[in-house]
């Protein structure tokens, strides 16, 4: 591993056990041997559809979800962390360390609370400050930098927009100073102007403070403008990774080109182009043999429906798990 590497996963699984009965040992994976590396201080976008298992692989990196299987690993420059066999003190040790942003800022925070006791909780609850004035004194420095000042801290939530929600959510994970931020959909619940102005912030944030972020996202357009590599998911495995401009300009999985085919564009040229998805995404209890995408794939062969691929990286930073990748991307580089 890197030395530049924050987190490391390595065929990380994460599965639960839902039998109804002694005997039934039915096992659903909702992550299935993911192995991805994250840089310190990058912005790694994961995408995919709902049910695709983001959300859980950045639970499990935050050793909220359990990893039944593989490896993960944190380094930090002070500690390493083995997050599939984490607990005790080292668990609280690292909570301080990995924090995660809610979808949803009216949700997240509590209507008794005032903004000051909001982000002032995880002090409290860690012990990371020992009086109140030292409490008040990092609450003012956080909330400041996350664009709050010292009236806002007076107020309760429902006082506040999405957008200033959202502020206060950011300056509670970020309150106990981590390195490695999970954003679940972040600014899916703002409005397109207010994203914009949250996102400029996590990206000051990040540059101000050295954070690293998992920014998971179902919005193609916020992940292309935001993150600096990316990585997609379906049925909890991971199908295509490679920093964000070539990705974009180039993506090689047929899922992935399906993905951006949906994103909106403004010439009318691309509109006949672009590539439908037929049906629902399969349940992870009854997963189709070999290419779990073969069921969808409008470049499916006998070897798909027989062989699963595996993760590909021909050396050029551009993983891929497909059989045709190269096939195909000669044909569009031909057509």
């Amino acid at each position: 591993m890197s030395k530049e590497t924050l987190i490391s996963a390595k065929d990380l699984t994460v599965g639960y056990n839902i039998g109804k009965g002694f005997f039934d040992r039915t096992v659903l994976k909702a992550v299935n041997e993911v192995s991805i590396e994250i840089k310190r201080g990058s912005f790694f976008g994961l995408v995919g559809e709902s049910g695709s298992g983001k959300t859980t692989l950045g639970r499990a990196l935050l050793k909220a979800a359990p990893i039944t299987d593989g490896e993960a690993t944190f380094t930090d420059g002070q500690v390493s962390y083995n997050l599939a066999t984490l607990g005790g003190d080292e668990l609280k040790d690292y909570r301080k360390r990995a924090q995660l942003i809610f979808q949803d800022p009216y949700a997240a925070l509590s209507p008794r609370m005032t903004v000051r006791d909001i982000i002032a909780e995880p002090l409290e609850v860690m012990g990371l400050t020992k009086t109140r004035e030292e409490t008040d004194a990092r609450v003012r420095e956080i909330a400041a930098k996350c664009r709050l000042n010292l009236e806002h801290l007076r107020r309760f939530p429902h006082a506040f927009s999405g957008g200033q929600r959202q502020r206060i959510s950011i300056a509670r994970a970020l309150v106990s100073g981590p390195k490695f931020i999970v954003a679940d959909e972040s600014v899916a619940a703002l409005d397109v102007s207010i994203q914009a102005d949250v996102l400029n912030l996590l990206k000051q944030l990040q540059k101000d403070l050295g954070l690293t972020f998992l920014f998971i996202s179902h919005d193609l357009s916020v992940v292309a403008h935001t993150c600096d590599h990316v990585a997609v998911m379906y049925l909890g495995r991971l199908v295509e990774s490679a920093p964000t401009r070539q990705l974009f300009a180039a993506p090689r999985h047929p899922y992935t080109k399906a993905l951006f085919s949906a994103i909106p564009s403004l010439d009318p040229d691309d509109r006949g182009r672009a590539q439908k998805l037929v049906g629902e995404i399969p349940s992870p209890l009854n997963q189709p043999s070999g290419c779990k995408f073969h069921t969808r794939c409008p470049n499916v062969i006998h070897k798909c429906r027989t062989t699963e691929p595996k993760l590909e990286n021909p050396g050029d930073g551009h993983e891929v798990s497909c059989h045709r990748w190269r096939e195909l991307l000669g044909a569009t580089e031909t057509a």
